[in-house]
């Protein structure tokens, strides 16, 4: 049986069932607080993150956002 991935930031990641947002940047060791999340292209806003699960196959990219002047 083949194992189901997603890709994060041109990174193949394993996928599992009912992966959400909160729990992909957990593993992934994400703790930067200012993150943009596209899910296929689509913006997640952070209030969805819990809710938001990842399907099979899926793109995610996370962007950090750096503030300066």
């Amino acid at each position: 049986m083949d194992k189901k991935t997603i890709t994060v930031n041109g990174n193949t990641v394993e996928w599992e069932e009912g992966l959400t947002i909160t729990a992909l940047l957990k593993k992934m060791n994400y703790t930067f607080r200012m993150l943009v999340i596209k899910l296929n292209g689509t913006l997640v806003k952070k209030d969805q993150y819990e809710t938001t699960t990842i399907p099979a196959g899926a793109d995610v990219a996370v962007i950090h956002l750096i503030s300066g002047g």
